[in-house]
């Protein structure tokens, strides 16, 4: 961590090849995504937030998946848009070093945001009648608590150890800075980097694989109470897990594309395709998200609709 403090400089080579009507007609779109993106979420937490009926677990999560996904998509639009406006893409590496930690906050956050709500929705649908003893204050408070522990633990040992040794190279070939772009700029690497890498892609897996079966589950319930011909379990899985399933399979696609692009810009993939599928998962999930909970939830649906009523009273 020695190395913050010296005075270096990075450059972002991402848009070297862009000329200035590419990089304008990327601002036209960037800018109002990043409002959008900002307008959706602040609308959802706020909604959470003022209306009691919502202050529920599951509306509890959701206002902090869209908490990380604001955290993410600061930590990016605002200095991608001054790249696309200058010439001159340089990052202090302090700066480089905070934006590093926010967005590996998001990453990770995104994949513990998303498990806590699939254990919810199981048990929601598989175990009802012990939703309340189960999901109680306690419960609640270390669920939300490691949502956030675990990000920022795997945000600073991460981007620690790539900081372990002097920078030997200064450019940047992403649109953004985070641990593994400051890893590959360090003179050297050592065992404790690969472990600490290798025990954060494990722990993604595990995320991953206990989302899959939690909705594996899911299903395998609904169809039971199908055949059964209940249809209060198959209204839930439609209304509260159709979205969280799209949510977690956007997100795990975008994550796909970014962890992909190595291999993809080694077979010669245009600069701008290779730039934009580094920076899909930061840009897209943060939209859809709070697009398909708002669509899908019928209590958060009922309450966006009242406001639209009532902003257009006020207005005739």
């Amino acid at each position: 961590m020695d190395n913050i403090s010296s005075p270096h400089f990075l450059t972002v080579t991402a848009l070297n090849e862009w000329g200035w009507t590419s990089r304008i007609i990327f601002f036209s779109f960037a800018l109002p995504g990043y409002l959008l993106t900002i307008v959706l979420n602040a609308t959802l937490i706020m909604i959470i937030a003022f209306e009691k009926a919502l202050h529920e677990p599951m509306y509890i999560f959701l206002c902090n998946l869209c908490v990380n996904d604001l955290c993410g998509t600061t930590g990016f639009y605002p200095r991608a848009l001054v790249y696309l406006l200058t010439e001159t893409n340089r990052i202090s590496l302090e700066e480089c070093v905070v934006q590093g930690l926010v967005i590996v906050v998001y990453a990770v956050g995104e994949f513990t945001n998303l498990s806590v709500m699939a254990v919810d929705r199981y048990i929601a649908i598989c175990q009802p009648l012990h939703y309340h003893s189960i999901m109680s204050p306690f419960t609640l408070l270390s669920l939300v608590t490691f949502i956030w522990i675990f990000p920022f633990f795997t945000c600073v040992m991460a981007v620690s150890l790539a900081l372990k040794h002097p920078l030997c190279r200064h450019d940047i070939n992403k649109l953004f800075c985070e641990h593994l772009s400051l890893l590959n700029l360090a003179c050297k690497q050592d065992i404790f980097q690969g472990i600490f890498n290798g025990f954060i892609y494990i722990s993604l897996a595990v995320f991953f694989v206990f989302v899959l079966i939690s909705c594996l589950k899911i299903i395998l319930a609904c169809y039971i109470q199908l055949k059964q011909k209940s249809k209060v379990n198959q209204e839930k899985f439609f209304s509260t897990c159709v979205p969280h399933l799209i949510s977690f399979l956007n997100y795990i696609a975008c994550v796909f594309f970014d962890s992909s692009q190595t291999e993809l810009r080694a077979k010669t993939l245009p600069r701008m395709l290779y730039t934009f599928l580094t920076v899909i998962f930061l840009i897209v999930p943060p939209v859809v998200n709070p697009v398909i909970y708002g669509i899908k939830l019928s209590p958060v649906r009922a309450k966006i609709l009242c406001i639209f009523r009532s902003f257009r009273i006020k207005n005739l």
